[in-house]
């Protein structure tokens, strides 16, 4: 039996969205039993009771099922090089897998073994190739198995769907080739398990993040973890008490996770508070910001997913105080690195050049951005784009943070001279330098891009209020219409002036102070809602004066004199034409009425004898 029902959508290419079975976030999530104790998955030789295995008894038949498997891992890995995976998923994990398949009770009863493959992101073009070419191998070779396809990309939206049993038992699948993805999803479910096993109440959120989300795993690749602790409840003792000492056990299951995966990916965890984690994403802190963008959920009561969407929709920015916040870590740097041994003083220069590095990217309108990112884009905007800055800065910023602190993490780098790391502090002094220069270039750039964009607001604003007129006109329009007639606030008349006298000082290159600027744009920004509301009575009012209520045997229509007029009660709209009255909707009384602009109004002898025409006898009221 092979797999026929796979399509080619790029959400979900062969789970159905089945809501009976997954986790939607609550606490009542349940590990596969096996996935723990279960030491079949972890070792080399085929399970014996794999879906569709003969008795274990029957040894004969068993080596024809390896030989068989064996065959077609060797024809997928020749056919297609490019494969990251295959795998057999977990027997306690194939109900499930065919309920999410919608296979039919005719193929359940098949009892089909589920064939795991993972391909990259990037081979998109060739899944429906790779699908039906290795269908019809298990055809021709007359095996019982059902092929579950996936592109890496695939697997995160399993997660981002809240299915996690689902992605649990893709993690538990035995392995019959692995380029390394398995693995690291195989022991990070395994810890996973392990925590929520000793102390489900208080893990948050169970995070998976860096190469292995990126599609960069290889069998050596750390695995990055995060796991968030619910700390909002916590009174028997302090909440950093608390944090180190589930620290302390989340660390201690690390080396078990990896001896149960039987994998060389080492666990790399973190361990964040709730209320840190909301802090930090309040802040737009680049490190909580980056884990929220990348991160993936195994596990999660209902807050990481919701905090991702969010970010996704651009609903979480940061401010201006998280960027003064960042910035200012980098005054600290020379201090800090003079009293340090050398793995600190690397620490402390790296975060001292690419924090103020990823504010300054915040402040030209970019979100937070991860290391590599960081050195790419600081080098894309400033140096070749806007042209703010010297290449030898981006040169700086890109040896500090990739050869050095990066090259010293994964171990390219294992010691410096005292002489690299004085050329280190002098070469961050001298880039702290011209970054607060450059601060201060962008941030004035970024001001009268800001200005330009208030300006032209406001004045269009005036112009649809007041006509087509010069800026002085229009601001003795407002006074005379609004602040006279008590419609207004008299302060904006001053607002309205500084907003035409800073016009001219950009033209002039003399920019106004940051306090001045900061003080225009927020009277600004209430002036911009009293014209809007302004505005808003202006036109009801028009159209008030432009109903009138007619009343036909009691019945109630309200009759609008615009051009053309219309005829609106509870049946429906109607449009009066020269000497008839014809059927209209909303959307052409709509556009009539957003257009008007008042006038005066006349019920004409020639409109009273059609509405005769159309009723007879009728009343008129205002």
């Amino acid at each position: 039996m092979a797999q026929e029902k796979t399509n080619n959508d790029n959400d979900s290419k062969n789970i159905k969205n089945n809501p009976n079975n997954h986790d939607s976030g609550n606490n009542n999530h349940k590990p596969i039993e096996a996935s723990l104790d279960d030491r079949k998955y972890q070792n080399p030789n085929l399970p014996a009771n794999a879906p569709n295995m003969p008795d274990s008894k029957d040894e004969k038949e068993m080596q024809k099922v390896r030989e068989r498997l064996d065959s077609l891992k060797k024809f997928i890995c020749s056919k297609f090089k490019f494969v990251n995976a295959i795998g057999i998923i977990p027997p306690q994990a194939a109900d499930m897998l065919d309920d999410e398949n919608e296979l039919t009770p005719e193929e359940k009863k098949e009892k089909p073994m589920h064939l795991l493959v993972v391909l990259p992101d990037d081979k998109e073009k060739e899944f429906n190739q790779v699908r039906l070419e290795i269908i019809k191998k298990i055809k021709d070779d007359k095996q019982k198995i059902w092929l579950n396809l996936f592109l890496e990309k695939d697997l995160w939206e399993i997660a981002m769907d809240s299915k996690f049993n689902i992605i649990e038992a893709i993690g538990m699948a035995f392995p019959l080739f692995d380029k390394g993805i398995l693995g690291a999803l195989r022991v990070a479910q395994i810890h996973k398990s392990l925590c929520l096993k000793k102390f489900e109440k208080y893990v948050y959120s169970y995070v998976v993040g860096g190469s292995l989300v990126r599609g960069e795993t290889v069998k050596t690749s750390d695995v990055d973890v995060y796991i968030i602790i619910d700390d909002t409840d916590v009174k028997r003792m302090p909440r950093l008490e608390l944090k180190d000492k589930l620290r302390n056990i989340i660390y201690s299951y690390v080396m078990q996770a990896g001896e149960l995966a039987g994998v060389k990916n080492k666990l790399s965890p973190q361990v964040y508070l709730l209320t840190e984690f909301w802090e930090g994403v309040k802040d737009a802190n680049p490190i909580f910001y980056t884990f929220l963008r990348d991160g993936v959920p195994l596990y999660d009561r209902g807050g990481f997913l919701p905090w991702k969407l969010l970010l996704r929709m651009g609903k979480i920015k940061p401010s201006p105080e998280s960027i003064d916040m960042f910035m200012s870590m980098g005054d600290k740097t020379k201090d800090m690195a003079n009293r340090r041994l050398m793995d600190i003083v690397m620490g402390d220069i790296y975060y001292g050049v690419l924090t103020p590095s990823q504010a300054l990217l915040m402040l030209y309108g970019l979100p937070p951005t991860n290391v590599y990112e960081t050195v790419k884009e600081f080098k894309r905007i400033f140096v070749d784009k806007e042209k703010l800055i010297e290449k030898k800065y981006s040169d700086i910023l890109e040896e500090i943070a990739i050869k050095y602190f990066k090259g010293y993490e994964h171990g390219k780098v294992k010691s410096v001279t005292g002489k690299e790391v004085d050329k280190l502090m002098k070469d961050s002094e001298d880039y702290l330098k011209r970054l607060k220069e450059l601060r201060g270039e962008l941030e004035k750039r970024m001001n009268q891009k800001t200005f330009e964009e208030i300006y032209s607001n406001v004045f269009k604003i005036l112009k649809s209020l007041f006509g087509n007129k010069t800026e002085n006109v229009l601001v003795n329009e407002y006074e005379k219409e609004i602040v006279n007639k008590a419609k207004g606030n008299p302060k904006f008349i001053h607002t309205l002036n500084e907003l035409i006298d800073v016009k001219k000082k950009y033209k002039t290159k003399k920019a106004p102070s940051k306090y001045a600027f900061e003080r225009l744009r927020k009277d600004s920004v209430y002036l911009v809602q009293e014209l809007i509301e302004y505005g808003q009575r202006k036109e009801l009012g028009l159209l008030q004066k432009a109903k009138v209520v007619l009343s036909v045997n009691g019945k109630p229509y309200d009759l609008f004199l615009t051009k053309p007029s219309f005829l609106v009660n509870e049946t429906g709209v109607k449009k009066i034409e020269s000497d008839k009255i014809v059927d209209s909707d909303a959307n052409e009384l709509n556009q009539v009425l957003a257009n008007y602009k008042g006038g005066r109004v006349v019920l004409d002898a020639e409109l009273l004898k059609v509405l005769k025409k159309e009723f007879g006898k009728f009343d008129v009221g205002l």
